[in-house]
């Protein structure tokens, strides 16, 4: 809204060109989600507190979790609303990848709202049923996938990190593969919002690490430098992933260790389903290995200890699933953990980041 109402005043004021600028207007969109969450965040709790909205803790997690039970879910409902009011005020609205990130936001987070309030009404750490759920994800991302995969100019090349020249065209096998992207992604991180922060810090960290790789994408100079698939428009997608930063940052002060607050389903499926989407948009759709490295880890050993306890008759190769409740279980102190699974998850965006040269 604020750049198609002020930037237009740039023939007559040349001090508003500077709306014209992704750079500052990613930048003022995370500020605004900040600030949204702060003001707001406080007056939410107690709101999610009256209507007694309180976490539902698993019946076979970690005794010392037992304390978290009560405290105020679906906070994820402040990051959406955060993310979409500073879109709306400081993009593009014209372009159309804008709107498709905004539709998986805010669908999986519908999906994610109707689950956790499915756990409240039973009182159980169960909701809808996973292949409810998970159908419900695939026909979200199998319709943006169509979308992209029949707008004229997008690129349906994979970008394989360290090769410059190995572009494979998958064709129609392209709709399944980002389809695949998107729920995936939106799982791994519900997987592991289990500590407090522990899935809003490596998501910031991912959305910050996209916010560049948008930004390259949609500058055709930079692109060309750094030899990475040129997408008109694309730069767009920077500003989204400023505000979900800044609306990230802004939850992680409420929802740090001890929270006061968790994002439940309905924050952790819309900051996976928009992670996943923005990665297939610019085109770096195979590096979200490696960005959302601690997302990958915490899902394989879920899927490992799960094949493994079935195979062997009811052994386990972790003391728990998800890792992070392994490493509870070892001894380590939660923040411990948390802030551990932060540094790594720095260290795999670098890591990431560090690739647009080695091709």
């Amino acid at each position: 809204m604020i750049y198609h109402l002020l930037y237009p005043l740039h023939t007559t004021i040349s001090f508003f060109n500077v709306f014209r600028y992704i750079t500052f207007r990613s930048i003022f969109a995370s500020i605004t989600a900040l600030l949204i969450c702060l003001v707001l965040g406080k007056w939410m709790i107690q709101k999610l507190q009256t209507m007694q909205i309180g976490q539902q803790v698993r019946d076979d997690g970690p005794q010392s979790h037992l304390v978290k039970k009560g405290t105020p879910t679906m906070g994820g409902i402040l990051i959406i609303f955060a993310v979409v009011i500073s879109t709306f005020l400081w993009t593009n609205l014209s372009i159309n990848y804008v709107w498709l990130v905004l539709l998986v936001t805010v669908g999986y987070g519908l999906i994610g709202f109707v689950d956790d309030y499915s756990k409240l009404a039973g009182k159980s750490s169960k909701g809808i049923p996973g292949k409810t759920r998970l159908i419900a994800e695939i026909i979200i991302a199998l319709f943006v996938s169509t979308v992209l995969y029949f707008k004229p100019g997008f690129n349906l090349h994979v970008t394989i990190p360290f090769f410059k020249t190995i572009l494979p065209d998958l064709g129609w096998g392209y709709i399944f593969l980002s389809t695949f992207i998107i729920v995936g992604a939106a799982n791994a991180v519900n997987l592991t919002d289990g500590l407090d922060g522990l899935a809003i810090g490596p998501a910031v960290i991912c959305f910050a690490t996209y916010l560049l790789f948008a930004y390259f994408a949609g500058n055709i100079k930079v692109a060309s430098y750094l030899r990475v698939t040129y997408i008109p428009g694309a730069g767009e997608l920077a500003v989204f992933c400023g505000a979900l930063v800044g609306a990230g940052l802004g939850f992680l002060w409420f929802n740090a260790y001890p929270a006061e607050v968790f994002m439940g389903d309905v924050g952790s499926l819309s900051l996976g389903g928009a992670l996943g989407t923005v990665a297939i948009i610019t085109k770096q759709e195979i590096l979200l290995a490696i960005v959302g490295g601690i997302f990958v880890v915490e899902t394989f050993s879920v899927i490992f200890q799960v094949g493994y306890f079935k195979m062997t008759g009811g052994k386990r190769i972790f003391r728990m699933a998800p890792l992070h409740h392994h490493f509870e279980l070892k001894g380590w102190a939660e923040p411990k953990v948390i802030v551990r699974f932060w540094i790594i998850s720095i260290l795999l965006a670098l890591m990431a980041i560090s690739t647009l040269k080695l091709r």
